[in-house]
């Protein structure tokens, strides 16, 4: 969705031998940056199994495969001085905070998107840590409550503390940026059809740093995020 939407980006994953060459021709047709997907060999690709009913709610079994053995995994090389932003997604912690600190030494800034994975992949010191380079956080209404809960308690007041900008995404009822200024909220927009509610999360994170990029004000950045989530949720793949 990012890349539709003229945002330059690059992917850092482990995947395994069997991960489908069709896939990757498809992500590289669509300007992907794939020179830090590495492939592993022996090795099945990490898979996440969805279920999902009409209402939107889920159930999910997640095969991590390679992403949950990152011993002797590789780092990006030179090439990752060419972006500007880092966002951290799914992944092994300690990975991931060794990732953090080389991009922040290149230059890069850091937003952190942990995601279901907050809740067993996370403890409270290496959330700290994840935390104290970022310059946003994204997550979900339970994810946010469990940050606030890995980084002491005191609500998104205290979170602020550590982080520059929360963004809480929540469903049918929209999205909220929180910064130590200002606080905003944005209705989400119905979809006229429902294709699936599967990546609609990620969809809203393509739309927002088109906007972010552009140096839209808070506010627009998620009503961008907004309106790519609903996109996303009528069309699909």
């Amino acid at each position: 969705m990012a890349t539709s939407l003229g945002v330059a980006t690059g992917l850092v994953s482990r995947i395994g031998s069997d991960f489908p060459a069709e896939f990757l021709r498809r992500l590289a047709a669509e300007k992907i940056d794939l020179r830090g997907v590495e492939k592993v060999a022996d090795q099945g690709t990490p898979t996440c199994y969805i279920v999902e009913d009409h209402d939107g709610r889920q159930r999910t079994l997640i095969d991590q495969g390679p992403m949950g053995n990152v011993r002797g995994a590789r780092y990006p090389g030179p090439w990752l001085k060419e972006y500007s932003w880092l966002h951290v997604a799914t992944g092994d912690p300690l990975f991931n905070l060794g990732l953090i600190a080389r991009a922040t030494k290149s230059g890069l800034k850091v937003a952190v998107d942990p995601a279901q994975e907050i809740f067993y992949r996370w403890d409270a010191p290496r959330f700290r840590r994840l935390l104290s380079n970022a310059e946003i956080l994204f997550g979900n209404r339970a994810e946010i409550a469990q940050a606030i809960r890995l980084s002491g308690g005191g609500g998104v007041p205290r979170l602020l503390e550590r982080v520059p900008l929360v963004v809480r995404t929540e469903g049918s009822e929209g999205a909220t940026g929180f910064s130590r200024t200002a606080t905003y909220h944005v209705s989400s927009r119905r979809a006229r059809k429902v294709r699936t509610f599967v990546g609609a999360g990620d969809a809203f994170r393509g739309g927002f740093y088109c906007a972010w990029f552009h140096g839209s004000p808070l506010r627009e950045c998620l009503e961008a995020g907004a309106r790519s989530s609903t996109r996303w949720i009528e069309r699909g793949l």
